[in-house]
């Protein structure tokens, strides 16, 4: 696939990427001068490296994951701090993979800064690479978000922008917002996956001889907070309380399978209150469910004042994932757990439900673009992450600092990007039209067959929510192929989080069991394609589509790129026609936006 991208692109557009200038060229002009004097620096990033010493390790001379925990949470406080000003408080982690251990002897960086800053909360993005001063090799360990809230005397903190300079940090800044959406709907997208989602298990089948009840891997622990367990405010760090929940998570662990497990995962998690110097922290974990290969662990933690209070605080929870490692750190074979009746089997399915999306969030959200196939099967346990990667795949190839302008036509530009084995380009012009208008007309494909030539017909598949919509889109046969396309669409819309940002329709491929392909049409996939809506004064918008172009269109795409065919300009005028002609049938619509 990569050679035929770039035999099209060395073919076609060898003349079209000379003497062309950047939209961004600007910005890259202002990266030149940085990088004339000193290099660039995020003002808040924070970098700590530390030396793993006899004491920072476990019984297999590897750096604790609670020590590391600590380390994280402690550098990405100082970043928060930098930014905000006052003192932060550790609020929420998200999901955590662990993808090397860290020897005695090594080194520990990590670097923390923050990708963007909501009205008192903001996200820290952390990046921890473990380095072997022997061989100067290094590995990436894991990389995490959290997110912290400014407090200032018992109030709150109304946090100023950042302001992303760079590619990536506009990318994260942008794609920060959606993790956030994301955060807040996950205790309930959760617990309605959970309350949905069909486990087959075999419980009755199993040789309960040889299985060990979940009771023997229950652990309950107490913690005092002392000074050097809290902030100078007095509240116990997050990091803190994350180690000691390792701790009898590892205990838990270690019961089941009498050896010496490896933590490799720690699911999304949130604080769901304050700990203070003085508390007694009561920490409890038990064995969830044991699988072939790993387990999941269960951590409560819970807070108390005095010894005689009967009333306990919920602090957290979290879901830890172990393994065994053997000689050739490979995962050995665990036993399986015999679940107590009543609550135990419930902690034991639902932890089956869990392992099933974790999987899911891992591979939607975590892998990167080039890695994603164009279709995903669509399924109720992914629809939010599917939703969330559709709309940050987006904002991502709109954040791009290296888009050439290829060509112009009545006011509309064209745009082209080559990178890794994609082929992307973006097509941009004004309308006079509100932005809120033009964003509603178009959120709905099926208005799509009134301007543009390539869709014969779109039907509705699935309303989702009220920000999601799978739809059926047929479309002509393309480039002497006798067959017409269809597409199975995912389309996903937002609004702005904040003053200059866009209206988004993001439009990316799936699959559906009651769509499959038939003879009757060729079936077309897209990975990352939609509309970006910027408002530019009174009645006018900016609207730009961007695409990255698959190999069934390839050779389409690269005609129109070259000058060969005008298609693209001739749809994106229908388009604006389509906008002006109208944009007054919506007005009653426009006061839900």
């Amino acid at each position: 696939m990569i050679q035929t991208v770039g035999n099209h692109l060395r073919r076609g557009l060898a003349s079209v990427f000379s003497n062309r200038t950047s939209r961004k060229s600007a910005s890259r002009t202002d990266s030149d001068n940085m990088a004339d004097g000193e290099s660039y620096r995020n003002p808040t990033e924070v970098q700590m490296s530390q030396l793993v010493l006899p004491c920072h390790t476990n019984q297999r001379g590897e750096l604790s994951i609670g020590q590391l925990l600590k380390w994280i949470d402690a550098t990405a406080c100082l970043s928060a701090e930098r930014h905000a000003g006052c003192p932060c408080v550790t609020a929420s982690m998200d999901d955590i993979y662990f993808e090397h251990t860290i020897s005695v002897g090594q080194v520990v960086n990590i670097k923390a800064k923050v990708n963007r800053a909501f009205n008192s909360s903001m996200e820290v993005g952390i990046q921890v690479v473990s380095e072997d001063l022997c061989s100067e090799k290094q590995w990436c360990v894991c990389k995490a978000l959290a997110t912290f809230v400014a407090h200032r005397e018992l109030s709150k903190v109304k946090l100023k922008p950042t302001v992303p300079r760079t590619e990536e940090e506009k990318t994260e800044h942008s794609v920060a917002a959606e993790r956030r959406r994301m955060r807040l709907v996950y205790a309930d997208t959760i617990k309605d996956l959970l309350a949905n989602c069909i486990i087959q298990d075999d419980l009755e089948s199993r040789d309960c001889s040889h299985m060990v009840p979940a009771e023997k891997t229950r652990v309950e622990s107490v913690e005092l907070v002392l000074p050097p367990h809290a902030n100078h405010q007095g509240n116990t760090f997050g990091g803190q309380i994350m180690a000691w929940m390792e701790n009898v998570a590892t205990i838990a662990a270690s019961r089941l399978c009498r050896a010496h497990p490896t933590l490799k995962t720690i699911e999304m998690f949130h604080f769901r209150g304050p700990s203070q110097v003085g508390d007694r922290l009561v920490l409890k974990a038990i064995v969830n469910n044991a699988f072939k290969h790993s387990m999941e662990v269960g951590v409560c933690v819970e807070a108390y004042r005095q010894e005689a209070e009967t009333h306990r605080r919920h602090i957290n929870s979290a879901f830890m994932t172990f393994v065994v490692l053997g000689a050739d750190d490979q995962p050995q074979m665990l036993p399986w757990i015999r679940p107590q009746p009543g609550d135990g089997e419930r902690r034991y399915r639902e932890a089956s439900a869990r392992k099933k999306i974790r999987l899911d969030r891992k591979y939607i959200v975590s892998c990167k673009q080039a890695e994603m196939p164009l279709s995903v099967p669509w399924d109720p346990s992914n629809q939010v992450y599917l939703s969330y990667n559709n709309v940050s795949s987006l904002k991502m190839l709109v954040a791009k600092d290296n888009w050439v302008l290829s060509s112009e036509s009545n006011q509309v530009r064209l745009y082209t990007l080559e990178e890794d084995k994609f082929l992307s380009f973006h097509m941009e012009m004004l309308v006079h039209v509100d932005t809120a208008q033009a964003f509603l007309l178009l959120s709905d494909l099926r208005w799509r067959p009134e301007w543009d030539k390539h869709c014969r017909s779109v039907e509705l598949v699935q309303q989702v929510d009220e920000d999601d919509a799978i739809y059926h889109v047929i479309s002509p046969a393309l480039g002497g192929d006798p067959k017409p396309q269809d597409f199975i669409i995912l389309a996903s819309r937002r609004k702005p989080c904040d003053i200059g940002e866009p209206y988004v329709i993001a439009l990316r491929s799936v699959t559906l069991p009651t769509h499959r392909e038939t003879p009757e049409y060729r079936r077309g996939e897209t990975v990352c394609s939609g509309f970006c809506f910027w408002r530019e004064g009174d009645q006018l918008t900016k609207v730009s589509y961007y695409n990255q172009a698959t190999p069934g269109v390839l050779k389409y795409v690269t005609t129109n790129v070259t000058g060969l065919s005008s298609e693209f300009y001739t749809t994106f005028k229908a388009c604006e026609h389509f906008l002006l002609d109208n944009r007054n049938d919506l007005a009653p619509s426009l006061q839900t936006l």
